[in-house]
């Protein structure tokens, strides 16, 4: 079977997305992103444009970018999901050993 193609421009901008990893509080400026990901200054901004629109970054008051609200809902979600998954296997854990004691 065919590996399903891959959208190149989407790829670049989700490599935006994840450079702003860990700058959710200062945010990186188009110039930062623009070399840390070798890209030029214009094409990070159409990507960011997208990534804004979205939710999934914002433009600070600085001008900097950084994590949006929909991204951090997502993360948040998922932290969520883990702590119930979590807390499901300790409640089974703590079943299991209350029957072992018998």
């Amino acid at each position: 079977m065919n590996k399903p193609r891959t959208n190149d421009t989407a790829l670049r901008v989700l490599r935006v997305l994840k450079a702003l990893k860990g700058h959710s509080l200062m945010g990186l400026s188009n110039g930062e992103l623009a070399k840390a990901l070798d890209e030029s200054p214009a094409n990070i901004t159409r990507y960011l444009s997208t990534l804004v629109d979205s939710g999934l970054a914002t433009k600070l008051d600085t001008g900097r970018y950084a994590p949006g609200i929909a991204l951090l809902q997502i993360a948040q979600a998922h932290a969520n999901e883990m702590a119930n998954a979590q807390n499901r296997i300790n409640e089974i854990n703590q079943r299991v050993l209350a029957g072992a004691s018998r």
